[in-house]
């Protein structure tokens, strides 16, 4: 019999895991009672994806990405949820009578001889992860039993024929409007007033999704209760307001951000979704970037000291870079703090301060007092003026590292940037050592895309930039779309991946800042060096067929 491998040497050997990090999860793993991989998890020394291929690995199983699996509808419809909720398992597929099941755990014996007492015969199994188990399981059951859009359209009929509103329907509604946007992978959740309705938009992938038109009859009682949820004064309508609280769906927690705002036909309330978890937590390499670049920011996030910057638009990913960066620090050997706003995840082996504006807490403030806590790493969440500009330059020429980010349209304007919030332009040149700009694009759906050919305004557009004839013929040899199917909710897309540029500030470029030099000679100097913009990115993923061209032009024009 051939002896099980150790989690810990095939995450060691991954380069995920080594003799520290294994002291800690151990010490820990003793004082709460879990599994090692749930505490490797907690800690945040893997994701959940990391997990599952090591316990799939393990157990000598097949890992599937759920994310990227086409699940058979008639493999659902032969087990029930509540079975399947109960023994930790998801139906994939059905052939010749034979059940294919996803596990967590891949020793789950509960799951295996329910699927056999079910089917009659024993299932084949594979190992998924914990992070997208309980979305996937209710995505794929919600098409055969009642879906939360048909719960939500009964309460809008319901409310559409009568004049008279029940408090309960309108809180089920506030709820089910929030769990239909969390089922779809929406960030914010839009309830916009208009003079006779109420629309409900999603964003999803980054782009705003029309969801539910409700009757103005429920304006009132919806933003009094999402009022109420958050803590924020349902008298005032006047001002705009912020507020925050805790929901849970799929044993799942998210941390909910409401902010309100006066129209002129009523407050408008955004919902920003925040998950708060570490499972679903990248490493650099899994963002999108191409390996030269991997390779780039893991040396750079391993400087001493300096002032790392990610730009970009709000919604860009910048907030997911920076995190995904601190898992490149040894948190072991590294004190790293960090002031956010808000704390959109919860680190283990990280100091994590959140601001507070109304009692006066700010990134500067925060900053300033983090000196006296003896960092290595400090982590702002956002350079907005030229006190927290002013502090950053401080923490990295006195040898710390700091990581912020900062809008701005691509990684040179970050110069300018910081120069009009006051910085001594040699100040700058001494602590700045790397930006990276960057944008999110979506992927298209590897279950319908297919080949395209340019269209005649695709072929102006190369030709607009400047590419030579050749090279849009290449293009037009190389390139995919998606019409839209089930399993991308008809859009053509599924999944964000990263697009971006990598500024790395060597003696050359330091010099040019200290001199003064202008936006074009450093561009020109930086794309002698090698830099590929986000337009050159974003066409070779193109051209892998990652994306397509429309959401190229989209996202970088």
């Amino acid at each position: 019999m051939t002896k099980r491998k150790k989690l810990y040497d095939i995450l060691a050997k991954k380069g995920l895991l080594n003799e520290a990090k294994n002291a800690i999860s151990t010490a820990q793993q003793k004082i709460t009672g879990e599994l090692i991989g749930k505490t490797l998890l907690d800690l945040g020394f893997v994701s959940a994806v990391e997990v599952a291929e090591a316990l799939a690995e393990q157990a000598d199983l097949p890992f599937v990405d759920l994310n990227n699996y086409k699940i058979n509808v008639e493999a659902i419809k032969r087990v029930p949820i509540d079975l399947a909720d109960k023994n930790g398992f998801i139906p994939l597929d059905i052939q010749d009578s034979r059940l294919t099941i996803g596990v967590i755990n891949p020793y789950n014996i509960s799951a295996m001889d329910s699927v056999t007492k079910l089917i009659g015969h024993s299932p084949k199994i594979c190992v998924v992860d914990s992070a997208s188990y309980y979305d996937v399981l209710d995505k794929v059951y919600s098409f055969l039993e009642t879906p939360l859009p048909k719960q939500v359209e009964d309460i809008i009929a319901k409310l559409s024929q009568s004049k008279l509103l029940e408090t309960d329907s309108i809180s089920l509604l506030t709820e089910l409007l929030i769990k239909d946007g969390i089922r779809n992978g929406t960030t914010d959740i839009h309830i916009t007033p208009f003079e006779q309705a109420i629309h409900i938009f999603y964003r999803i992938d980054g782009v705003l999704v029309h969801g539910y038109c409700v009757p103005k009859i429920a304006q009132s009682g919806i933003i009094s209760r999402i009022k109420v949820m958050s803590s924020i004064d349902i008298a005032e309508n006047r001002l705009p307001q912020d507020g925050y609280f805790k929901f849970s769906f799929l044993k799942k927690n998210y941390d909910m951000r409401v902010s309100t705002t006066p129209t002129i036909y009523g407050e408008k309330v955004v919902i920003r979704v925040l998950s708060g978890s570490v499972g679903m937590l990248l490493n650099i390499a899994q963002l999108g970037f191409d390996e030269h670049d991997i390779k780039k920011l893991q040396l750079l996030f391993n400087k001493p000291n300096g002032i790392i910057l990610i730009t970009g638009p709000t919604g860009s990913g910048k907030t997911t870079t920076l995190y995904s960066a601190l898992r490149e620090v040894n948190l072991l050997e590294k004190n790293v703090i960090t002031v956010e706003d808000p704390v959109e995840y919860r680190l283990s082996l990280v100091t994590q301060t959140q601001i507070n504006l109304k009692a006066g807490y700010d990134f500067a403030l925060a900053g300033k007092y983090f000196m006296r806590q003896d960092p290595d790493v400090i982590l702002l969440g956002e350079i907005r003026d030229e006190n927290t500009a002013t502090i950053a330059v401080r923490a990295s020429i006195t040898g710390h590292l700091v990581l912020s980010t900062l809008h701005t349209n691509d990684a040179i304007s970050s110069v300018p940037r910081l120069l009009d919030l006051n910085i001594d332009k040699f100040l700058l040149a001494t602590s700045l050592i790397g930006v990276i700009a960057q944008r999110l694009v979506r992927k298209l759906c590897t279950f319908c895309k297919e080949k395209q050919v340019l269209t005649d305004e695709q072929r102006q557009y190369f030709v607009s930039l400047k590419y030579s004839e050749e090279k849009i013929n290449e293009i037009n040899e190389k390139i995919f779309t998606a019409n839209g199917c089930s399993q991308c909710n008809k859009t053509g897309y599924h999944g964000r991946t990263v697009i971006g540029e990598i500024l790395i500030i060597d003696d050359e470029m330091k010099e040019l800042i200290s001199e003064g030099a202008s936006i074009m000679n450093m561009k020109t100097t930086a794309k002698k060096q090698g830099l590929k913009t986000i337009r050159d990115n974003a066409l070779d993923k193109v051209l892998m067929g990652i994306t397509d061209i429309r959401e190229m032009i989209r996202v970088v024009g």
